[in-house]
């Protein structure tokens, strides 16, 4: 009993310093880029959002290199429902009006849900190969490409930012990012152990504790740019943040070290991220804004997911 304790309250230090470092990680790489002047969109979208995704990649490699890429590859889709459900939620319901959104910014919608479906599609037989993996890294690299292509569309002018020196910055985002990688690791430690200890799977920790805990960063950020009316901000990193972790982070995973899971990961957790995505995306598409009544809404597919995750590992565990 002491080691379960032991175990929970180590994975919570891990967990609050992978958060923290991905928060420092987020701010030098965000100052490091509006140095530069990028727009808005370009920061939330392609900055913001990439470096959003470092506490979910870092446990999905470090997964990998341990030979439980399986968990990693639960953190990563039960963090994407998180993030379409959780976090849109809980950012609706702080923003004054909603989350507004420009409709230019899901011109893609479609494009969009292919890519969510695209990893359910290739796992659907229980396993991920290295050519998996290319696939799933280019089909997130022509999708980045694309809004790319559309960047002047999108563009706005960026606000000038205090001045701050480089080697600062770049400094202190080494740092960050040195630290992430050791709560990282220490995460993937402790979550087994207390899943261990208390006699669950570890795929219901990646799924629960450790996916939501890794998408602190992208709902802290989107909850201060709501309030301070950048809501484009906001969309911005969760969507990029869900396309990055689908493609590019699942293809990296695979590329390290192909493996096998229970198909029932992909079949409940892959089809909850696509149905999480089409609900959103039908929710910002009806009116342009995401109210408070629709975040309620999210949350509430949230809590159903993980009751339905929490009773389908108990049928199922004693057969797998």
């Amino acid at each position: 009993m002491i080691n379960i304790f032991l175990s929970l309250g180590l994975l919570i230090v891990s967990l609050f310093g992978l958060v923290k470092s991905a928060q420092f990680a987020t701010k030098y790489a965000s100052r490091l880029a509006r140095k530069f002047h990028m727009s808005e969109f370009v920061l939330s979208f392609f900055i913001v959002a990439v470096i959003s995704t470092f506490p979910e990649a870092a446990v999905s490699i470090i997964s990998a290199f341990k030979g439980v890429p399986q968990f990693g590859l639960a953190t990563l889709l039960g963090s994407n429902v998180a993030d379409l459900t959780l976090v849109f939620g809980i950012v609706a319901l702080f923003s004054p009006n909603g989350i507004a959104v420009k409709s230019q910014l899901l011109r893609k919608d479609f494009l969009y849900l292919f890519i969510l479906i695209f990893p359910v599609l290739l796992g659907i037989d229980g396993h991920l190969s290295r050519a998996d993996g290319v696939l799933l890294i280019l089909s997130g690299l022509f999708f980045f490409f694309t809004l790319y292509m559309d960047m002047k569309k999108f563009r706005k002018e960026a606000t000038r930012h205090p001045d701050h020196s480089l080697v600062k910055s770049l400094l202190f985002l080494i740092c960050s990012l040195v630290a992430l990688f050791i709560s990282a690791h220490y995460t993937v430690e402790f979550s087994a152990a207390f899943a261990k200890g208390i006699g669950l799977p570890d795929i219901i920790v990646g799924l629960i504790v450790v996916s939501i805990g890794t998408c602190l960063p992208e709902l802290l950020f989107s909850i201060k740019s709501v309030e301070t009316n950048h809501d484009s901000l906001a969309l911005g990193d969760i969507l990029g943040t869900v396309i990055i972790d689908a493609t590019i982070i699942i293809g990296i995973t695979a590329l390290i070290r192909p493996f096998d899971f229970s198909p029932s990961l992909v079949y409940i957790t892959g089809s909850a991220m696509f149905l999480a995505g089409m609900l959103t995306i039908h929710f910002i598409r009806s009116d342009k804004i995401l109210t408070k009544k629709e975040g309620l809404i999210l949350l509430l597919f949230y809590l159903i997911f993980l009751l339905f995750e929490f009773l389908v590992r108990r049928l199922i565990s004693p057969f797998n």
